[in-house]
Parts: C-alpha cells; sequence; structure tokens
C-alpha cells in the first residue's frame, strides 16, 4: 500500500473516531448522564508522510530495539533462575559462578564473595535472551538514579483496558507477557 493511502486511512480512521466520541457524549446527555472528563487535545499528531516501515527486522535491529525499549545498566544484568523445588528469581549474572576454587555458593552469598566478577550486558546475551536460552532482566535505575522507563504492575482484573490499549496499539504502551500479573511497560 503506497504511503498516501496509509496517510489518508490512518487520518479518515482518527477522523471517524472523533465522530463517535462526539455522539457518544451526546448520548450520554441526552440521557442525563453526566460527563465530566477533561476535553483531550490532539495527543496524536497526523504524520505528513509515514516512516517506512522494514518488511522483516533483522536480529541486529531486534536486539538494537530491544536494547532500546529497555534501556538499563550496561554493567550487570539479572538471570532469572529456578530451583529444583519450584522456587524462582533473577541474579545478577557472575562470570565464577560455580567455578571450582572461585564460587563457594551456597556457602558464601554472592553479595559476599570475593570472587564475584558481574558481567557485562551485551548484544549476545540479548540475542540468547530473544532465541529462549535463558530469561534476562535489567536494573533500570541508573547508578546516576535516573532510568529510561517504568514498569508497573497491575491485577489482572483492574487492567483490562490497558491491556486493550497494548493489545490494539491505541496507546503508548508496549506489553510483555509476565508470570503472574498484567505488567506494561510504560
Amino acid at each position: 500500500m503506497p504511503k498516501s493511502d496509509q496517510l489518508l486511512k490512518v487520518q479518515n480512521e482518527l477522523k471517524r473516531l472523533g465522530e463517535e466520541n462526539a455522539r457518544l457524549k451526546a448520548l450520554l446527555a441526552q440521557h442525563g448522564i453526566a460527563w465530566d472528563g477533561p476535553i483531550a487535545p490532539d495527543l496524536v499528531a497526523v504524520p505528513k508522510e509515514l516512516a517506512p516501515v522494514p518488511p522483516q527486522f533483522t536480529i541486529e535491529d531486534k536486539i538494537v530495539l530491544f536494547r532500546r525499549l529497555f534501556r538499563g545498566r550496561e554493567d550487570v544484568f539479572p538471570r532469572r533462575w529456578e530451583s529444583a523445588k519450584g522456587a524462582s528469581g533473577y541474579a545478577p549474572v557472575c562470570g565464577n559462578e560455580w567455578k571450582p576454587g572461585m564460587c563457594c555458593k551456597p556457602k558464601v552469598k554472592c553479595g559476599d564473595c570475593a570472587h564475584r566478577l558481574l558481567l557485562p550486558l551485551t548484544n549476545q546475551v540479548f540475542y540468547d535472551h530473544l532465541a529462549g536460552q535463558h530469561t534476562i532482566g535489567v536494573y533500570p535505575l541508573l547508578q546516576d538514579d535516573t532510568c529510561f522507563f517504568l514498569a508497573v504492575d497491575f491485577e489482572r482484573q483492574r487492567c483490562t483496558r490497558l491491556d486493550f490499549l497494548c493489545r490494539t496499539g491505541s496507546g503508548p504502551l508496549s506489553q510483555a507477557a509476565w508470570r503472574r500479573a498484567c505488567q506494561l511497560h510504560l
């Protein structure tokens, strides 16, 4: 589909949604239902020209995208672990973990280990994560106490509207499927 057709389609959809919004507000008023919501400015500017969309993302494109969306500390990262008894969590990755003569787990906690060697987050680590070889996390709070994204947990029954925004792309949210809750990354 040519860019001009895509742009026209987006503009028509925006117009249709505006008309539907006005119709619904009038219907509420007609039935005496108060609606005091703020009048939202145009939150989405209609672009004059749509950005080109690559037909297919390369592995490098995906890694760059993930590193940009989930930007955090680069000097350390956590990896998910699971015990034989079913307990699980995330722990910083150590280059000396379980190495004989270096790692004294479980007698010595990692935080107290003199041989602790925290590994940096690399493109290979991201590739392995995307390939399903392991699950990594991110430490979003940087060493200067700033961050680039916010992760919020909502109970499943309370996140229906936000979940809809994620699935439809109607909001500035990207959804990550997590194990216990509707967790959205803003």
